[in-house]
């Protein structure tokens, strides 16, 4: 199928991408879609005891509910007195990413055959196959599309969105085309694996001729575009863009400024995963509010106690396929002690930490973001571990612990032709198969290591 998008005429490949997301939206918008947005927005000044009480009940069911079908959990809590009850909640050992990748078949609830894979890649190089109901898929929209849906947003207004997906062909390349389009749900996608120097005026040309009202996806693409804007003199319309949604990465105070400037709209950004996050959301004050309806968020120092400013472990309300209960997710945020006026009364978050921002270039593409990177893995199984490392604008080196049961050669095809996707066919890829990978001194894991940055400065 990939092979006869990547062969079809562009008007093709644009019904091509209407017709998967029509399928796509299906799964989200429909079955209790709307009443959960109903209820959401029905509930967006709800007093904080209100909150809390919806949390205790959801938990307990969560709880009940994952030791009656999931095995790896009936086990887990098998000695543990009211494991059901929130105020028990550290008593519950901490799930690793290690230990749900090593028991993901016995962790999920729901066979394959019913459920909706999200298949992540992560920032530490591990590989996850998640199962959403589709219930909870519904819901986590209807979240996500309440926090939007305060600047305006909703399903067909005109959007620009840089995400991970392969759209293009050396045929749209060399016609300077980067984008595809929706032009159903008015959603025009561009191209991340080509931010180049020599392109990124067409991606500013054509997104003024589209005129988005939203711009979604990857904040380091969209700052290349914006601050090569700036330095280049170009002129964004004003009243064009009314908010500026960003996924997978940490908003810096510098690219937020960039991008803002640039664009002239504001930035609202959000917290999730693909495997199922709680969700945190930044109100139109500039502050970052826990989303105590989408789960349980714990802040804990290295010895597992509760901290303000630590390690995040997270409970989800919307990943029932396969439950993340006191999940270690490797991110770290800082609580804020402060208030907000906004009318939305969840918690506040001073700061989320923990995402590295780090890229790969290619000369023939230019910068490769972490979200891209960690896109590397879509479609393989095996690799338990990889760390990329750059040392010249030619070559990169990939450091990688398989299991050799699943990781064939079939596997890695896969893996080398997501990186050729993304690098390009000119630079030189080496694959070296270790038996770990050690971590940094501050004793967290790096997916990139980029020592030319130099470089391109």
């Amino acid at each position: 199928m990939n092979s006869f998008y990547k062969k079809s005429p562009a008007w093709l490949k644009n019904s091509l991408i209407t017709a998967y997301n029509l399928l796509a939206y299906f799964k989200r918008y429909g079955g209790n879609y709307r009443k959960y947005r109903a209820l959401f927005q029905q509930r967006n000044n709800w007093s904080y005891n209100d909150l809390k009480n919806d949390q205790k009940e959801r938990y307990k069911a969560l709880i009940n509910y994952a030791i009656a079908n999931s095995p790896f959990y009936a086990s887990l809590y098998s000695g543990i007195d009211n494991p059901d009850a929130i105020e028990n909640i550290s008593s519950l050992p901490i799930v690793s990413k290690e230990m749900l990748r090593r028991e993901i078949e016995k962790v999920y609830t729901i066979p394959k055959s019913k459920a909706i894979i999200s298949k992540t890649g992560g920032t530490t190089g591990k590989s996850l196959q998640v199962f959403y109901t589709y219930d909870n898929f519904q819901e986590r929209f209807a979240l996500l599309d309440n926090f939007r849906n305060v600047s305006g947003y909703k399903l067909g207004k005109r959007t620009a969105w840089f995400s991970g997906k392969s759209l293009l062909s050396q045929s749209d390349i060399e016609k300077k085309c980067f984008w595809r389009t929706d032009s159903w749900y008015h959603i025009r996608y561009y191209s991340t694996f080509h931010l180049k120097k020599e392109f990124l005026s067409f991606y500013i040309e054509n997104l003024k001729k589209f005129r988005p009202e939203f711009l979604v996806g990857f904040p380091s693409n969209m700052y290349e575009i914006a601050k090569y804007g700036l330095a280049n003199n170009f002129d964004f319309p004003e009243n064009t863009i009314k908010a500026i949604f960003p996924t997978a990465e940490t908003v810096t105070d510098h690219s937020r400024e960039v991008i803002e400037k640039f664009f002239k709209a504001k930035v609202f950004d959000q917290y999730a995963s693909s495997e199922g996050a709680p969700f945190i959301f930044e109100c139109h004050q500039g502050k970052l509010h826990l989303e105590m309806q989408s789960g349980v968020f714990e802040v804990l120092d290295d010895e597992n106690n509760s901290t303000n400013d630590g390690r995040l472990v997270v409970t989800s309300f919307t990943t029932y396929g396969t439950p993340l209960i006191r999940y270690d997710i490797g991110d770290n945020i800082i609580l804020s002690n402060q208030t907000c006026t906004c009318g939305n009364n969840n918690p506040l978050v001073n700061k989320i930490l923990g995402r590295i921002d780090d890229f790969v270039y290619s000369p023939e593409n230019g910068k490769i973001n972490l979200g891209n990177i960690s896109n590397t893995l879509k479609d393989t199984k095996g690799i338990i571990k990889f760390q990329v490392e750059q040392n010249s604008l030619q070559t990169i080196v990939i450091k990688m612990v398989a299991d050799r049961e699943d990781y064939t050669n079939d596997v890695e095809k896969i893996f080398i032709k997501n990186w050729r996707d993304r690098i390009g066919e000119d630079m030189s890829l080496k694959i070296k198969y270790v038996e770990e990978i050690p971590v940094a001194k501050s004793g967290k894991f790096r997916l990139v290591i980029n020592n030319i940055k130099h470089l391109l400065e």
